[in-house]
């Protein structure tokens, strides 16, 4: 009686255990169908700062030209044709993408063919009102992607120096509840270390960490809990509803007095405010990464091709600041055409 009631019992908790398994079974394949089916847009955002005229309105704007500084350097404009390579990196690993946006000011990439049904260029007027413009200055541009007409709900968004590098699908970048994926490099004591930076030792905090340090302690004020995980530098997944609500519904009164920043400024606010956002309302999943994820070069940095090769990241960014110079720029535009010498079917 005890061992038919004991065989009863495991038979009917193998039956459960194999019921469990078609759940799981059938669960992934319905999440599998949703990614698949998942449709996911691309913005970048792209300058030329070589330009003469685009340079002349910059300058007779913000009264100077470039001073070497981080915010206002030749590096922080310079056009390296990292886009036309990007793109080909686009359409060797992530064919799948729906759209691609790329913001700019009255300007088109020279190569681009813009007859090809998946480009759209937008220009800052039809996304930027008119008292802001106009704006050389990209945290601005960035809180106001979620208008560029015909956006998909699910994005991602990427600088023109930022690439895929090897194939990649949209679970990639988004969790098969259609959240996106919120990278970050973890900084545990971040809080700590700018404090100590600038309080005790009195060293000034650059204009790049000040944004996110801003965007940072706006999500504290409001959510109560300070985030120290630093923007990864790299290609980025958003859902354009949320992006909305963070900048019209929650922040908007801190955000808006920025967007009169002609350059890059102190009171800047980070695009990272959107992910730490996100974290605090569960509308997305954080994930820490490493440089075998995400790699951002320093194109000043020599060494940083060795690595390159080395992590093989699924992302990276090649890096332009106020460290380099035409030669790092010409040794960029060389490798970039060696890591992706196949012409696109963006490019004319």
């Amino acid at each position: 009686m005890i061992l038919s009631l004991q065989r009863t019992r495991i038979e009917g908790a193998q039956v459960n255990i194999w019921k469990d398994v078609f759940r799981i079974s059938r669960n992934l394949k319905n999440n599998m169908k949703s990614m698949k089916a998942m449709e996911v847009d691309l913005v970048y955002l792209w300058v030329n700062g070589n330009d003469p005229q685009w340079r002349a309105k910059r300058n007779a704007t913000i009264g100077r030209t470039e001073d070497g500084s981080a915010v206002n350097c030749e590096g922080r404009y310079a056009d390296n044709d990292e886009l036309k390579f990007s793109l080909r990196a686009v359409e060797m690993y992530a064919p799948w993408i729906r759209r691609i946006f790329i913001v700019t000011d009255n300007q088109v990439p020279r190569w681009l063919d813009v007859s090809n049904p998946k480009i759209r260029i937008v220009d800052h007027t039809e996304i930027i009102p008119a008292e802001y413009l106009p704006t050389f200055n990209s945290p601005v541009i960035e809180h106001l992607l979620y208008r560029i007409p015909g956006l998909g709900e699910h994005f991602l968004y990427a600088n023109d120096d930022m690439f895929i590098n090897r194939p990649v699908t949209p679970a990639d970048f988004f969790g098969s509840d259609g959240l996106p994926i919120l990278r970050l490099n973890r900084r545990p004591f971040r809080k700590l270390t700018l404090f100590l930076k600038s309080k005790l030792l009195k060293r000034k905090i650059s204009n790049y960490n000040l944004t996110i340090q801003n965007s940072a302690r706006m999500v504290e004020r409001r959510y109560g809990v300070y985030y120290g995980g630093k923007t990864h530098h790299n290609i980025d997944a958003y859902n354009k509803s949320f992006c909305r609500h963070v900048f019209e519904d929650v922040f908007k009164d801190e955000i808006e007095p920025t967007l009169t920043n002609h350059v890059r400024s102190d009171n800047d606010v980070q695009r990272n405010i959107y992910s730490y956002a996100a974290i605090a309302e569960k509308q997305g999943h954080l994930q820490y990464v490493s440089q075998k994820t995400s790699f951002r070069f320093h194109i000043d940095n020599h060494s940083h091709y060795e690595k390159l090769e080395k992590y093989n990241p699924l992302l990276f960014c090649m890096n332009d600041s106020q460290y380099a110079d035409q030669n790092d720029r010409e040794r960029v535009t060389e490798y970039l055409k060696s890591r992706f010498p196949k012409k696109s079917g963006f490019e004319k």
